[in-house]
């Protein structure tokens, strides 16, 4: 069995290497042409808007899981012949939780959370979980810290 020194030890160099990765991964996608804030941690296989990915938006010290979509066009909607191009924002202190679909156009408040394979298909104010498909406000009135980390969630209760 491991002592804790040693473990600490594993944890601290994986720590510093998922926090490179993070950067990297976030550098990468700015280049590509996404607002994306430089405090946003982006999980892998990410299927991000490549048509127009200047529409999407994410402000900073949000947490975005695998398997993530977010669109900012819409193939089916066309304007002079073109699919129709809407920018989609996701608000500070956010989880998407993993296979989350975000619609084009949608607005995520600050402080959302978005639950495991919820379909957003419209504006969600903040400080609110969504669920669901289509995506339905499940909780209200939550807070999350700069870690994408509830804070009125303490030992397996609410507090408000």
């Amino acid at each position: 069995m491991m002592n804790r020194n040693k473990l600490y030890l594993k944890f601290g160099v994986r720590t510093f290497i998922a926090r490179f990765i993070q950067t990297l991964r976030v550098k990468i996608a700015r280049i590509r042409g996404y607002d994306i804030h430089s405090t946003v941690i982006l999980e892998r296989k990410l299927h991000l808007d490549r048509l127009y990915p200047g529409g999407v938006h994410v402000d900073e010290y949000c947490l975005i899981a695998s398997g993530v979509t977010i669109l900012s066009h819409d193939h089916c909607k066309r304007v002079n012949g073109y699919p129709l191009l809407a920018d989609t924002y996701i608000g500070k202190r956010c989880f998407i939780a993993v296979n989350a679909t975000i619609l084009p156009g949608v607005r995520i408040g600050d402080e959302v959370i978005v639950g495991a394979g919820a379909v957003v298909t419209k504006n969600v104010p903040s400080n609110v979980i969504v669920a669901g498909n289509p995506a339905r406000i499940i909780r209200e009135n939550i807070r999350m810290n700069d870690s994408a980390e509830l804070i009125n969630w303490q030992d397996g209760k609410w507090t408000e």
